[in-house]
């Protein structure tokens, strides 16, 4: 087995021709990290985190399920930031006097405070609807 020496230039000939170097990332701006403002995050637009009904209402629900019996009161169908649902969430906790949290685009009052809870919606301009049993 011989070892011939070829030039650089002899090789890509051989290869088919290419002599001239093409970068290896695609030509899109798909820019991740600049050594001059170090990580590049292209800002994303906020969108509504709930989702809204087609009839416009609201749905209320009393669930017990995986809670060990306890009862909270679930409000689906705000089409509303993440933080609009926050707000609208602590406004609620405040004027039932107990807990609650905001979970995938749905509202959870803990406890049954039926009535505070439509009143206070009701008072917001939202119209609503009991859903289940």
């Amino acid at each position: 087995m011989s070892s011939k020496k070829i030039s650089l230039a002899d090789w890509q000939q051989q290869l088919g021709g290419q002599t001239t170097a093409k970068p290896a990332t695609p030509t899109g701006d798909s820019l991740v990290y600049s050594t001059d403002s170090g990580r590049i995050d292209t800002p994303k637009a906020e969108k509504a985190t709930g989702q809204a009904f087609a009839d416009g209402f609201l749905r209320l629900k009393r669930e017990t399920k995986g809670r060990n019996g306890k009862g909270v009161i679930t409000i689906a169908g705000i089409a509303e930031s993440e933080e609009k649902l926050s707000e609208i969430a602590a406004l609620l906790k405040k004027k039932c006097g107990c807990g609650g949290a905001v979970k995938d685009g749905i509202i959870e009052i803990q406890g049954d405070k039926r009535e505070v809870i439509q009143q206070e919606l009701t008072r917001l301009g939202y119209k609503h609807k009991w859903s289940g049993g």
